[in-house]
């Protein structure tokens, strides 16, 4: 089972846009995603909401897409909460994830891709090695959605690498 995690809180961003992408480019090659939005999540203590998310779709989950923006040269706070308040061993442990940085600058979150890598290796998954970053996101996409050959490619490409992973 594969799950995208949109990693940001906050509403209306680029994040969640990727993320949906994702989440139809991988069911163009006939693989189900849910998308895991981290918007009203709230992550600051074990609640129920975090026991019945990893129930349903985090342990169940053996591949993790990870779409995080930059938030000052690193990732999300709530992105690294939520790796942190969950059960580590049965959620992460011996799992895979993609990664994929996004940013409004020319790095494309390559520190922050960087940080999420030391991450979830000390947890145990294994990270692919074709982390894209994707710089001037908000230039990307039209009202059509992403109108960028190129880095559409390249998506499709690490998609196709991160299947066969």
């Amino acid at each position: 089972m594969y799950l995208i995690i949109s990693g940001t809180n906050r509403k209306g961003s680029y994040t969640l846009r990727v993320a949906e992408l994702y989440q139809s480019l991988l069911k163009g090659k006939n693989i189900d995603a849910h998308i895991l939005s981290l918007v009203d999540l709230n992550v600051l203590e074990r609640n129920p909401a975090i026991v019945q998310l990893e129930q349903e779709w985090l342990i169940p989950s053996k591949k993790f897409v990870f779409i995080s923006p930059e938030y000052n040269g690193s990732i999300p706070g709530v992105l690294k909460c939520l790796i942190d308040i969950s059960d580590i061993e049965k959620v992460w442990y011996e799992k895979k994830a993609l990664l994929t940085g996004l940013s409004r600058g020319r790095a494309g979150n390559l520190r922050g891709m960087d940080h999420l890598t030391g991450i979830l290796h000390y947890v145990r998954t294994t990270v692919h090695p074709n982390k894209l970053p994707i710089s001037i996101v908000d230039t990307l996409f039209d009202n059509g959605g992403m109108r960028h050959a190129g880095t559409l490619k390249s998506i499709d490409a690490q998609l196709d690498e991160f299947i066969a992973f």
